[in-house]
């Protein structure tokens, strides 16, 4: 069963325009073209047309998006993880729509807003217990308290730091060079230099330490997320999938080993 260009644009929500684009750079191949010229998919294109649609949502450019689409061929394994930031996004969207509609029904009805309730699912607090057992307590409460002291403007711009440098992490994976590049290398310094900006990390707290041990911590801690990159799904997602995780931790154990 294949269906035709307008009927794909409908269902996907987006254009006709769109979809010929997607043709002529090479990113959607339709599965076959009519004798009236007319462009028709079937569900292995319908399945690309979904990862190409999940990837822009990300915040990912087309280039990019073809570099990653080439870079993982398997696209179950590949939306496996996209679903699973999906469920993940799902979460803290249905929280900030909890959330709004209990102020809106106070507003309305004249009655107490609560301020802990109103800002459920728009800050990081769904990490609390994960963060907690991962590096204790007190790390949560530096990151939390980091987080909340920062202005709506300071938010944004660090937001927007992460998300170029996972960006660029992509672009770096599948553009072929190696991970223990001059190039790459580069990368793994301004990730550490991330890391260590985050108060309540470990490497945060270790991050003005000069002596073996403080490098030691670092380095074990540099490796080991390296790892978590690759094992977890949701951090995976942000550097295009497994692939390119492990570009990523390569690159960090590498820079580990002559740095830390």
């Amino acid at each position: 069963m294949d269906w035709s260009i307008q009927d794909i644009a409908r269902i996907a929500g987006t254009t006709s325009r769109t979809l010929r684009h997607y043709d002529d750079i090479g990113l959607l191949k339709p599965s076959r073209t009519g004798h009236n010229g007319y462009r028709y998919y079937n569900q292995a294109a319908l399945v690309q047309l979904q990862r190409i649609l999940l990837l822009r949502g990300l915040g990912l450019g087309l280039p990019v998006i073809s570099q990653v689409l080439d870079d993982e061929a398997d696209a179950t394994k590949a939306l496996a993880g996209h679903l699973e930031w999906l469920k993940q996004e799902q979460d803290r969207l249905a929280r900030q729509i909890a959330s709004v509609t209990q102020t809106i029904e106070a507003v309305k009805g004249g009655g107490e807003i609560m301020a802990e309730d109103m800002f459920d699912g728009f800050d990081h607090t769904q990490y609390k217990d994960e963060v907690e057992e991962r590096w204790g307590k007190d790390a949560y409460a530096k990151g939390d308290s980091w987080w909340r002291g920062m202005s709506a403007d300071e938010k944004s711009a660090w937001k927007q730091r992460s998300r170029q440098l996972g960006a660029d992490w992509i672009t770096a994976a599948t553009s072929g060079i190696a991970p223990d590049s001059a190039e790459a290398q580069a990368m793994a310094k301004r990730h550490v230099e991330w890391l260590t900006g985050i108060p309540g990390t470990p490497a945060s707290d270790v991050a003005g330490e000069v002596n073996d041990g403080g490098k030691a911590r670092l380095k074990a801690y540099v490796t080991g997320l390296g790892e978590m990159y690759v094992a977890d799904a949701r951090f995976a997602a942000n550097y295009g999938g497994q692939d390119g995780a492990a570009f990523v931790r390569d690159a960090l154990a590498f820079y580990a080993e002559q740095n830390l």
